[in-house]
């Protein structure tokens, strides 16, 4: 079994800085690619950004330049650094992560519980 839990989340004000971590424990030969997703109110989850286990790093448009992905192989985590947040990165986050469980098994996709994020004054 394989569990992904995430924590760092509350309440900011815009143009403050939040880092959340996702740790990843259970039956674990290796992580390939680590990705943070968020879902706000009413609208469907989206891309927040992606990290292979080499390092290389994907962002949606809308966090460019604000956020930041990394992630440590040797404690299977990953974090996501949050910097000028704006009323609208208001959302839950979730983690995801390729797992794979055994040697010669392909990876599969494995998702956080999620974590509130709230951007307000």
């Amino acid at each position: 079994q394989v569990q992904l839990v995430e924590s760092g989340g509350g309440l900011v004000q815009p143009g403050g800085s939040l880092r959340l971590s996702c740790a990843a424990s259970g039956s674990i030969i290796v992580i390939n690619e680590m990705g943070w997703y968020r879902q706000a109110p009413g609208k469907q989850r989206e891309l927040v950004g992606t990290i292979t286990r080499g390092g290389s790093t994907n962002y949606a448009d809308s966090v460019k330049g604000r956020f930041t992905i990394s992630r440590d192989n040797a404690k299977n985590t990953v974090y996501l650094q949050m910097n000028s947040l704006k009323p609208e990165d208001t959302a839950v986050y979730y983690c995801k992560a390729e797992i794979v469980r055994g040697w010669g098994l392909l990876p599969i996709s494995h998702w956080g519980q999620g974590t509130q994020v709230t951007v307000s004054s």
